[in-house]
């Protein structure tokens, strides 16, 4: 009973606090970091005034401390603050609050009655203080927001005297069948609170997109949009709300006109992260935004910045990660221009940052459509992303080389892929591939490398079928390095991924050079069927444990 309650309280609280990450194929420095993942000594010290604010709450049982003139310090938002700040405060408040709600609900099922209560009281008192925080700085409210406000108040208020209640009751029979009203209580707060939040947001998402359709101000709009670009950090559910209160509309409005041609680049951060979402896409289509990425990528008056944020748009919606691209019909229409700038910007990217923002694009646009990889070979693309595999400015770290290697692996399906591959010493980039660690531990990063392992075991599985490539793999000693990484699962990191795709790459190569096996590795990595040889790994995995 009490593990369905907590689904219903989070039901209704996490409405407006879903965290999945935007861009999922891209660990790019675009994303950020949500508001809990962050250090826990920063988290404290960022919480501490609330907290701190909560028990002044409590003792002043939400009373000012003067009834002059005083208004100003009655635990209120500041004016100084920006409205992006203000947010910022209200939706830590609303997760300080959703997190005592779901703490009340796990002390209520161990009938900690004291703590119920003191935690009761903790979020009336953070609740009281949200609401006004919001109204100091809001410019209007609705009926709507002001009756719920009113019953959330009215709620919380009839939750804290009933806790207060229980706690004077010591009859344990009674205390049990009193449970029932206060999960219900509980979970009614839970929803008004979610709700509220909804539409506070909605409200907010309404007046900043207000400000960018009606300003002819760069000051005011550019404001507007960086707000709105906080909002879209906050999760999926923020990037809906804007999507269908016309955020995508408002702001492809503003990359259609030169006047605010300084402002491209933050407008088409913001639409990226928008378009994490099916609302957002199909908004997208419907004001031709594919039209308009495709022209700003091609005129070559925009900056590099531009351009590079105009990828980061193309690499979203092209994210095979979602499953509502089918719809992008438009897309094919303008793929080949669209291919062309982007293979441009890989090929005089001044960062490391534009090249991995234009060749993400390029490798979900290689998912995307099959006819990509005929262009790209085309446009001499393997030549031009091997030559950048050697500046180690542009392709400087793990998640370059794997939208590089994943636009290797889906080339190599074309037959006259291997020959660009010698000619432009592929091979060697592809083993060198198989060596790649991660220098911080960190877990995208190691995450990232071992998917550049994996996709360069299987783009030479796919290039071996060429007897030129499978001579060059095998002269720069590919088959040892496949096999420690079949037999140490600390080489591959223990990814199962890794070692399929070397299995396959050395078979293949096995094929081709069956002397460059030793006859042990040979019984037991390539003669037997591949799950064979894959539990056999995996058991040596177990072995050194």
């Amino acid at each position: 009973m009490y593990c369905d309650l907590w689904r219903r309280i989070h039901k209704g609280i996490n409405m407006a606090f879903k965290g999945e990450d935007h861009l999922d194929s891209l660990p790019l420095p675009v994303q950020r970091m949500h508001l809990i993942q962050v250090d826990s000594v920063q988290r404290w010290m960022e919480d501490l005034k609330l907290m701190t604010d909560c028990e002044c709450m409590c003792i002043l049982q939400s009373k000012p401390i003067s009834a002059e003139k005083d208004e100003q310090n009655e635990l209120i938002l500041s004016s100084q603050y920006s409205t992006s700040d203000n947010l910022q405060l209200l939706l830590k408040r609303a997760w300080i609050i959703s997190t005592e709600l779901t703490k009340i609900a796990q002390k209520l099922e161990k009938n900690r009655w004291q703590r119920v209560h003191s935690m009761t009281v903790r979020v009336n008192c953070h609740v009281r203080s949200m609401i006004n925080e919001y109204n100091a700085f809001t410019r209007s409210s609705s009926e709507e927001m002001n009756q719920l406000e009113k019953l959330l108040i009215d709620k919380c208020s009839e939750f804290t005297a009933f806790t207060e209640r229980c706690i004077q009751i010591e009859d344990e029979q009674m205390l049990r069948s009193m449970k029932s009203c206060i999960n219900e209580t509980l979970t009614t707060v839970a929803q008004y609170f979610g709700q509220l939040i909804e539409l506070v947001l909605t409200h907010e998402a309404q007046n900043l997109l207000r400000q960018i359709e009606s300003s002819d101000s760069v000051y005011i709009t550019e404001s507007a949009i960086n707000s709105l670009f906080s909002l879209t950090q906050e999760g999926t559910h923020l990037c809906r709300i804007i999507a269908k209160e016309g955020g995508v509309v408002a702001l492809f409005k503003i990359c259609r006109q030169d006047y605010f041609r300084c402002l491209y680049p933050q407008t088409l951060r913001t639409l990226a992260s928008i378009c994490c979402v099916e609302e957002g896409m199909h908004q997208l289509e419907k004001v031709d935004g594919i039209l308009c990425l495709a022209d700003i990528l091609t005129d070559n008056t925009h900056s590099e910045a531009t351009h590079a944020e105009a990828a980061a748009v193309i690499a979203q919606i092209t994210s095979p990660h979602l499953t509502f691209t089918q719809h992008l019909s438009s897309f094919l229409e303008n793929m080949e221009e669209i291919v062309t700038a982007l293979v441009k910007l890989c090929q005089e990217a001044s960062s490391g940052e534009v090249f991995l923002l234009a060749s993400a694009a390029l490798a979900n646009i290689t998912f995307f459509d099959t006819m990509a990889c005929e262009m790209l070979l085309q446009l001499n693309a393997m030549k031009i992303l091997l030559a950048a595999c050697s500046d180690k400015h542009i392709v400087d770290t793990p998640y370059s080389r794997d939208q590089v290697v994943t636009i290797l692996a889906n080339m190599s399906v074309l037959d006259q892929c291997a020959s660009e591959i010698i000619q432009g010493n592929g091979v060697q980039l592809l083993m060198e591939m198989l060596f790649e660690r991660s220098s911080s531990g960190n877990s995208a990063e190691v995450a990232a490398c071992e998917r550049v392992q994996q996709k360069s075991a299987v783009t030479l599985a796919r290039l071996s079928r060429d007897p030129e490539v499978a001579d060059a793999a095998v002269k720069l000693s590919c088959i040892p390095r496949l096999i420690k990484l079949c037999r140490s699962p600390t080489e591959r990191n223990n990814s199962d991924s890794v070692l399929v795709a070397c299995l396959a790459a050395l078979r293949r190569l096995a094929v081709m050079s069956p002397e460059g096996l030793e006859d042990s590795d040979f019984q037991q990595l390539v003669k037997p069927r591949l799950v064979d040889s894959f539990l056999l790994c995996t058991n040596m995995e177990e072995s050194f444990v």
